[in-house]
């Protein structure tokens, strides 16, 4: 069609009829006039706005996927963190192996001892007290710990209570220099007093200068008044070297202990001392020592010498 006077009056008209039936339209409603005719054009267009929808969907979504692209990262990211979490709670299945043995150990020799402990975890290292060795535990006054109390594990001594806030605690480890506890020999009952050397063994300084002690002989603590700060008869350590005895007052031995500081996680706070000393009771038991193996004499006979022949 050639752009004529007439052809635009009659897109013009065409215009204003298509407004003209839209307005009808809207205005009727379901009870428009246009009703039917819709209802004819959705079934004559219908299929060709389904294939042209299949081929124009493709470009729709991906300007969709660039409009909510932050949308999207924010749910992947939330996707990933969950999957991380779920990844960590499945690879914490052997950690939780490990802190239900260490708490079985705990309870075993809290029961040796008949100490009344309060299980707490270790979720702190090194306390608000300047260079101090220490650890800080999740239970505080609202559990009923209170400042002096002794603190151990399935393995032995760890420390005692120094600082006590509503949820948390504090705890002067037996490495500290400062720490400072009475201990009794196993069997022999010698005395002494044990200091931290600041990691490593213990310095034990026993009050008998002439006491007859050796290597591989353990001690636990001798206890204080009223069980604060220490119960009696938690496991501390075994001697690993004896000082030479030059006729001094006391004598002085290395004892390596035998909580391990460096990987503590669940531990006990004794809140009620034993009715009775355990003495050595909470000791473990010593490993059986190796049987000798049996030695067997071969002595080999002397050939016999064919009949007939002479021996020289």
């Amino acid at each position: 069609m050639r752009d004529t006077r007439e052809s635009r009056l009659l897109l013009v008209l065409l215009v204003a009829i298509a407004f003209a039936l839209i307005t009808v339209d809207i205005r009727g409603g379901e009870q428009s006039p246009l009703q039917g005719a819709r209802q004819v054009a959705a079934s004559a267009f219908g299929p060709v706005e389904t294939g042209v929808a299949s081929v124009v969907d493709p470009v729709g979504n991906a300007v969709d996927a660039v409009r909510d692209s932050d949308g999207r990262h924010s749910r992947i990211a939330e996707l990933e963190r969950q999957n991380a979490a779920l990844k960590a709670k499945l690879g914490s299945s052997d950690r939780d192996r490990v802190r239900a043995a260490e708490l079985d150990k705990m309870l075993k020799t809290a029961g040796a001892g008949q100490y009344g402990i309060k299980g707490a975890q270790v979720i702190a290292i090194g306390a608000t007290q300047g260079f101090s060795w220490t650890v800080t535990v999740d239970a505080g006054t609202k559990d009923g710990i209170a400042r002096d109390m002794t603190v151990l594990n399935g393995d032995g001594l760890v420390g005692r209570v120094t600082t006590v806030g509503p949820n948390t605690a504090t705890v002067l480890l037996a490495i500290d220099p400062d720490f400072t506890v009475g201990t009794r020999m196993e069997k022999t009952n010698e005395i002494g007093f044990a200091n931290g050397q600041g990691g490593g063994p213990l310095r034990v300084q026993l009050l008998n200068g002439k006491a007859n002690v050796k290597k591989g002989d353990r001690m636990v603590t001798f206890g204080s008044s009223e069980g604060k700060p220490f119960v009696p008869g938690v496991p501390v350590g075994t001697i690993t070297h004896v000082g030479s005895a030059n006729g001094d007052l006391t004598r002085t031995v290395q004892v390596e202990p035998f909580a391990g500081f460096s990987r503590l996680d669940v531990v006990g706070i004794v809140v009620q001392p034993p009715r009775e000393n355990p003495r050595d009771t909470v000791l473990p038991p010593k490993p059986a020592k190796p049987k000798p193996t049996p030695t067997v004499t071969v002595t080999a006979k002397p050939k016999p010498t064919p009949s007939g022949a002479t021996r020289s």
